[in-house]
C-alpha cells in the first residue's frame, strides 16, 4: 500500500472519530436522535456531520439482524423471492429457534430443518433452545448498537442502552441483503424513576402500571427513555429487572425501551462477555435535549398488578381480582424468565406445595438461566412443590406446547401477552402479573398477593 493511500486512510478514520465526538456531545440530541445520527449511512458516505432529528427518515447500518422460528421461514422466502444469493455480513444475521423448541408436530419441525439449512448455507449464527432477546443479552448486545429483529420484543435489548426494535420479516431478509433499513427517528418520552418499591412490588408491576395509565398504543413509535433520580433507586434495578421493563415496553407501542450505561450494566457486560466484535458506545441525551414528555413514577406508589384478560392495558391491583380461581401459573418467557425472576418463584414455592386444582409451569428464558437454575437448586425447589419446570423456550408465552392452555382455561402468567388466544383456546383467559404474584397465585389455586410470603 502506497503512503498516500495510508495517510488518506488514517485521515478519513481520524475525521469518523470526529464526527462521532461530535454527534455524542452533541446536548441539543435524545438517544434515539444521536443513535441514528450515528449510523447515518449518509455520515458514513460523506464523513460529515449529519444530525438526524425525530421525525426524519434515516437509512442506518444495521449490527444485527435477528428472526426466529415463526418469523425466520417468511424472511427466508422473501429473500428467495427477491432473487438474492448471498448475505451482506453473516456475522450479523442471527436465527434463533426458540418459539417451539424442541418441535412439537412435523410442520414445525419442517421449518426448523429450513432454516438450519439456511445457517449451513450462509453460514451465519443458529441458536436453539434460548430465546432470541435473553441471548442477545446474554452475548451479543453492546450499548450503541443497533439491533433489528423480526419481533417485536426486540426493545429488551434498550436495557443495555442499545437502539433496538422489533421489524417485519421481509424488512429482515432487506437487512439481510444490504445491512441497511430506513428508520424514522422517533420522539422520546423520558421517564424519570424515583422512590422505593413496597415489599411484593417489581419491575414488572412497574411497566404493567405505566401500560394501563397510558394504553397499549400511549407509546406508538416512541423512544422511552428511563432515568434513575438517584444512586439508591438506581440500584434496586438490576439488569434482569430492566430488561423486563425495556421488553413489556413494546406492549404500549414503544419503538425503542433505553436505561443509560451506568456501573450496573458495565459490571454485566464485563461479567457476561460478548462474543461478537463490537464496540461499547456510550450514549446519553444531552442536557437541552428535547422530548415529548418527561415524566415520573414514584416507585413507593404502586401495587401489585395484575394485567387482563384479553387487553394487557386493562390494569387492576391483585386485590381487585382475588377471588379468581386460576387453571395454570406459568412463570417465564423472554419478559420473566431471567435468574431474578426465577429465584424469586422458588423462594415463595419453597417448602410449599402447588394448589391440588392448578398446574404450575416454570420455563427458563435461556440455557444459561437454565443452567444458574439448576446449580442454585431451585429446580428441585420447584419439582418438590409440584410445578414443571421445562427446558428454555417460549413454549406456553406463545401457547405452542409446554403448557397450552385448553376450553375456558384461566391462567395467571409472566410471560408478555394476553391477547385472545395467546396461549392456546380462544375461550381461554390469561392475567399477567409478576412472577411473585403467579407464584403465590399456585400455592393458593387463586389470584393472591405475594407478600405474605415473602
Amino acid at each position: 500500500m502506497s503512503s498516500s493511500l495510508q495517510q488518506q486512510q488514517q485521515q478519513s478514520q481520524e475525521q469518523d472519530i470526529t464526527h462521532l465526538k461530535n454527534i455524542l456531545d452533541d446536548n441539543s440530541l435524545t438517544f434515539a436522535e444521536k443513535a441514528i445520527s450515528i449510523k447515518n449511512v449518509e455520515r458514513h458516505n460523506k464523513k460529515t456531520k449529519v444530525i438526524s432529528m425525530a421525525g426524519d427518515i434515516v437509512i442506518v447500518d444495521v449490527d444485527l439482524a435477528m428472526a426466529q422460528d415463526s418469523t425466520g421461514p417468511l424472511a427466508i422466502r422473501s429473500l428467495n423471492e427477491m432473487g438474492i444469493d448471498r448475505l451482506y455480513d453473516p456475522s450479523r444475521v442471527l436465527l434463533v429457534i426458540d418459539h417451539t423448541f424442541p418441535a412439537a408436530d412435523e410442520k414445525v419441525a419442517n421449518l426448523h430443518a429450513l432454516i438450519r439449512q439456511f445457517v449451513s448455507k450462509y453460514n451465519c449464527m443458529l441458536v436453539e433452545g434460548s430465546i432470541s432477546h435473553q441471548y442477545i443479552l446474554e452475548y451479543l448486545v453492546n450499548p450503541g448498537m443497533i439491533i433489528l429483529g423480526a419481533d417485536s420484543h426486540t426493545c429488551q435489548a434498550g436495557c443495555v442502552s442499545a437502539f433496538a426494535s422489533g421489524i417485519g420479516s421481509t424488512e429482515i431478509a432487506a437487512v439481510w441483503a444490504t445491512g441497511q433499513l430506513w428508520l424514522r427517528v422517533p420522539e422520546t418520552i423520558r421517564i424519570n424513576l424515583s422512590g422505593m418499591f413496597s415489599k411484593g412490588v417489581f419491575a414488572r408491576d412497574l411497566i404493567l402500571d405505566y401500560i394501563g395509565k397510558v394504553g397499549e398504543d400511549g407509546a406508538n413509535y416512541k423512544a422511552l427513555e428511563w432515568t434513575f433520580s438517584n444512586d439508591i433507586v438506581k440500584r434496586q434495578f438490576s439488569l434482569d429487572s430492566r430488561a423486563c421493563i425495556s421488553n413489556a415496553s413494546m406492549e404500549c407501542g414503544a419503538e425503542v425501551s433505553v436505561f443509560p450505561i451506568d456501573e450496573i450494566t458495565k459490571n454485566y457486560l464485563d461479567k457476561n462477555p460478548r462474543i461478537n466484535n463490537t464496540e461499547r458506545v456510550e450514549i446519553r441525551s444531552g442536557s437541552s435535549a428535547k422530548f415529548k414528555d418527561d415524566l415520573e413514577i414514584e416507585c413507593n406508589s404502586i401495587e401489585p398488578q395484575v394485567s387482563g384478560p384479553d387487553n394487557i392495558d386493562k390494569i387492576h391491583s391483585v386485590d381487585e381480582l382475588g377471588n379468581i380461581e386460576i387453571d395454570q401459573a406459568f412463570i417465564g418467557s423472554s419478559t420473566n424468565g431471567r435468574i431474578e425472576d426465577l429465584e424469586i418463584a422458588a423462594r415463595i414455592l419453597k417448602g410449599r406445595k402447588v394448589h391440588k386444582n392448578t398446574r404450575c409451569v416454570v420455563t427458563p428464558a435461556s440455557v444459561k438461566v437454565y443452567e444458574e437454575a439448576i446449580k442454585r437448586g431451585y429446580v428441585e425447589t420447584y419439582l418438590e412443590s409440584g410445578a414443571v419446570f421445562t427446558n428454555a423456550t417460549c413454549g406456553a408465552c406463545v401457547g405452542t406446547h409446554l403448557g397450552a392452555l385448553g376450553e375456558n382455561e384461566i391462567c395467571i402468567s409472566s410471560s408478555s401477552r394476553n391477547f385472545v388466544g395467546r396461549m392456546g383456546a380462544l375461550s381461554s383467559k390469561v392475567y399477567l402479573a409478576s412472577p411473585a404474584t403467579v407464584a403465590a397465585s399456585a400455592i393458593e389455586g387463586k389470584i393472591t398477593d405475594s407478600k405474605r410470603y415473602l
